[in-house]
Order: C-alpha cells, then sequence, then structure tokens
C-alpha cells in the first residue's frame, strides 16, 4: 500500500470516529476537567465568580464531614457485596441456564427483563413488594419473618438494597457469561469427560479457567457501576433511615442540589470517588490479568 493511499485510509478511520469522539470529549471529558477544576473552589453552582481554596474541599470531606466518611464505608460494603453476589449468582444462572436442552431463549428473556425496566421504577416496583406484599404472606402464611421493616430498620435497609440490585443487575451479567460460556469448545468437555472428571470437575478445571476473560470483564463492570450507585437507593430508601444508607453519590447529590449548593465541595467528594474507583479498577485489572495468564 502507497503512503498516499495509507493516509488517505487512516483520514477515512478518523472521520468514522470522530463523531463519536467530540461527543466523547463535550459530554465526558470536558465535564470531568471542568469538576477537577471547580473542586478546588468555592463555587456555588450558581454564582459567575468564586475563589480558589486549593486543596482545603479535601480536607475538609475528610476531617469535618462524618456523614461523607460514613457514606464511603456503608459505599465499600455494598460494593463488597454486590460484586461477589452479582457475578457468582450470574455465572450460576448462566451455567444452569445454558445446560437446558429447550427453552434458553425463554430463560434469558425473563432472567434480562430487569434490565428494560428503570432502575427508579424498579425501585418503587419493590418499596410496594417490601411494605405491602411481604407483610400480606407472612400475616397469611405464618411466616413472620418477612414482616420485617425492610425499608425503615437499618439493619434490613441494606438488605433490600441489596435485592433490589442484584434483580437489576442479575440478568445483563448473565448474557455475558453465556456468550463466553458458548465459545468454550466442546471437544475439551467432551475430553474431561472420557478423563472420568465430574460435572463440576469438568467447570473448575476446563470451563473456569476458558472463562477467565468474562469474568475479568464482569469484575470491572460490576465494580464501576456498584460504586456509582444511585437510582436503587434513590427510588427504595433515599438514603435512609436518617443517613444509614447513604451512598457517596447519593452525599454528592444532596451538598450539591439539597443543601447547601457547594458545588466546588461536590466536585471535591466527586473527585474522591473517582480517585477510588480508579485506584481499586486498576488492582483488580492487574490481578484478573495475572490470573488469566496463569489459567
Amino acid at each position: 500500500m502507497t503512503p498516499s493511499r495509507k493516509w488517505k485510509r487512516s483520514v477515512a478511520l478518523i472521520a468514522f470516529v470522530f463523531p463519536a469522539l467530540l461527543f466523547y470529549a463535550v459530554f465526558t471529558l470536558a465535564p470531568a476537567i471542568g469538576g477537577a477544576w471547580y473542586s478546588l473552589t468555592d463555587w456555588n453552582g450558581l454564582n459567575p465568580t468564586y475563589s480558589m481554596v486549593g486543596f482545603s474541599n479535601y480536607a475538609e470531606a475528610f476531617t469535618q464531614d462524618p456523614s461523607f466518611v460514613k457514606s464511603i464505608w456503608f459505599t465499600l460494603k455494598y460494593v463488597v457485596f454486590i460484586v461477589v453476589l452479582q457475578n457468582v449468582i450470574s455465572l450460576t444462572v448462566a451455567v444452569l441456564v445454558e445446560s437446558r436442552g429447550r427453552g434458553k431463549a425463554w430463560f434469558r428473556t425473563i432472567f434480562f427483563m430487569p434490565n428494560m425496566i428503570s432502575m427508579i421504577i424498579g425501585g418503587f416496583m419493590w418499596m410496594f413488594i417490601f411494605t405491602k406484599v411481604l407483610p400480606t404472606i407472612a400475616a397469611k402464611t405464618g411466616l413472620l419473618f418477612l414482616d420485617q421493616s425492610w425499608i425503615g430498620d437499618p439493619k434490613y435497609s441494606f438488605f433490600s438494597i441489596l435485592v433490589l440490585s442484584l434483580w437489576g443487575g442479575v440478568g445483563y451479567m448473565m448474557v455475558i457469561y453465556i456468550a463466553a460460556l458458548q465459545n468454550v469448545p466442546q471437544a475439551l468437555k467432551e475430553a474431561a469427560a472420557i478423563d472420568g472428571a465430574s460435572s463440576f470437575q469438568a467447570f473448575r478445571n476446563v470451563t473456569l479457567p476458558l472463562i477467565y476473560p468474562a469474568i475479568t470483564i464482569g469484575l470491572f463492570m460490576t465494580l464501576n457501576s456498584s460504586f456509582k450507585v444511585f437510582e436503587a437507593v434513590f427510588a427504595l430508601t433515599g438514603g435512609g433511615p436518617g443517613r444509614a444508607t447513604q451512598v457517596i453519590a447519593m452525599n454528592i447529590y444532596e451538598e450539591a442540589f439539597s443543601f447547601s449548593n457547594r458545588f466546588g465541595y461536590a466536585s471535591a467528594k466527586a473527585m474522591i470517588l473517582f480517585a477510588i474507583v480508579f485506584v481499586i479498577t486498576i488492582v483488580q485489572l492487574v490481578v484478573m490479568k495475572r490470573r488469566e495468564l496463569e489459567a
């Protein structure tokens, strides 16, 4: 290929991706850079004038804002549960669906359907289930453990958020794991069976190592989405009772738009969230890539 043709080909490729790059730069990169700048100011989000305060917003977030620190710990607790449960349940459901000879399409559709509904709408649906349906079932069946204050009691509200999040997220991850399972050569499974391996041994020693890239993607996606969780908590508990279930994103939202309109301070909290997600994601990717190479 001549240099002129290479140049024309490069220009054509750039022309195809330029609209997407422009959209990404304007609506993602520019706001992110602006947020980093405003995190060093005392801007209230409305006044065109503001002052530079340096890193005092960051210092205040960690030393003078106990509700923000508490939201960090609650979010980390939520992330640990969601990352483990969502990936384990999704992979289990994917294996069970793929093991069926008939009706796979129906089961895939049923488990994926919650992703077609807004999490806000799903939150209102589950609010009705937790406050009306479960107490009615408990009264008629005698299963008194169902008649709990799932929304108003901090001991149970965390589990209600987990249920809503898993309901809305398992189906999406299931599709990713199903795609990975379908790419595992059938000949390897048959060879393992001929060698006397049980179904569990074949899955652990043959299938699981081959789907490590999908597991890496699943962990990456659930980590990012769980750290940024907002809709599930907003629709179900609103961060309550009190601030017992407040996550970082909701704390940032309240700081910027509900309480004092301290947009610069909220931007500093958002940058802290970005730093936490960035560091944990990098560590996770390095560890999982190393596991992929070992497998």
